[in-house]
């Protein structure tokens, strides 16, 4: 088969089968929207309208694969008698997320020492003492809780005038590493770098991100009385509305997004030929969940990014291709 894929700005043809299905680019500009729904520094929801699913499935595989954050790599452990296994320790403090920003931090080659532009040293040093035991024997004392906020900051190079403990420290100061008995330490250094999550789930930037389609619920028939009350019980709080007419209630669809695309209005025979449900095929509803490096929609700016990447090499490629 010759130029399977023929591309310019404003037209693309994709061959399928023996079908060629033309795109028009300039169509694509015109209904594509991107609506906000919701945002703060961890969560931001929002519409995608007016795209095909492989694209929105591009850009959540892109988000919780290949856009990067910084996690510890290596833990150097000098002291260890409490009772978690070095192994099992070392896992526990890789998982802990980081505040750092991974834009402002280059790929760490392999084998090459860390430097200010590629790492960050962390420090645990903690011992279980008879002070630490006088102070919480009032509180039944059972062991020596150790947490995330025990970790230090060590700077390298020059990062102490680039950074502050507060920009690059860990995320939540409440996670739990180990508990120690009296007499118990632990002493090591953790070294942080730059990854992408599908090489270890550790550099996750998110803890999720999804999307589902826009349900769609369309009344037929009218439905009043009784039944009205029965059919708003069948969908959850908010989707269906009530509006009173002449002292009697019919119902209205009021918000077709609260819709967890249940099925129970189907439990009832009377309402069978009265309300059509199905999803709109061109509007996503789109969730990320960032863990607090990035805000929600730099995230989503880096994903965009990678994936323009990806299309200016797969089109340089094929060129290239083209030219032998």
């Amino acid at each position: 088969m010759e130029n399977p894929i023929i591309m310019n700005k404003y037209s693309i043809e994709r061959t399928l089968g023996h079908e060629i299905e033309p795109y028009n680019y300039e169509n694509f500009v015109k209904n594509f929207k991107i609506n906000i729904v919701s945002k703060n520094n961890r969560d931001m929801e929002f519409d995608l309208i007016g795209i095909d699913v492989a694209l929105a499935n591009s850009l959540r595989r892109v988000i919780i694969s290949e856009v990067p954050s910084m996690a510890i790599e290596k833990v150097h452990i000098y002291q260890n008698t409490s009772y978690v296994l070095d192994e099992i320790l070392a896992h526990r403090l890789g998982l802990i997320p980081l505040k750092a920003d991974p834009r402002q931090f280059k790929m760490k080659a392999d084998n090459a020492e860390p430097n200010e532009q590629d790492s960050l040293v962390y420090e645990l040093k903690i011992k279980c003492t008879k002070k630490d035991l006088d102070a919480l024997i009032h509180k039944q004392f059972i062991s020596f809780p150790v947490y995330s906020k025990n970790i230090k900051w060590l700077p390298l190079g020059n990062q102490k005038d680039m950074y502050t403990e507060e920009n690059v420290g860990m995320i939540h100061d409440d996670i739990l590493i180990a508990k120690l008995r009296p007499g118990q330490e632990i002493e090591l250094k953790m070294f942080a770098v730059k990854g992408i999550p599908k090489d270890h789930a550790k550099f996750q930037s998110v803890c999720t991100a999804w999307y589902r389609l826009m349900p769609q619920i369309k009344l037929l028939h009218e439905i009043k009385g009784d039944d009205a009350i029965l059919f708003q019980s069948c969908f959850s709080k908010g989707v269906i509305g009530l509006k009173n007419v002449k002292g009697v209630p019919i119902a209205y669809v009021a918000d077709n997004r609260k819709d967890n695309s249940s099925r129970n209005v189907f439990r009832y025979k009377i309402f069978e030929d009265k309300v059509l449900l199905s999803k709109d095929q061109n509007h996503y509803i789109f969730t990320i969940e960032s863990i607090g490096a990035m805000e929600p929609n730099e995230i989503m700016l880096e994903a965009i990014n990678i994936i323009i990447q990806k299309l200016n090499n797969a089109l340089e490629s094929a060129l290239n291709q083209s030219e032998i």
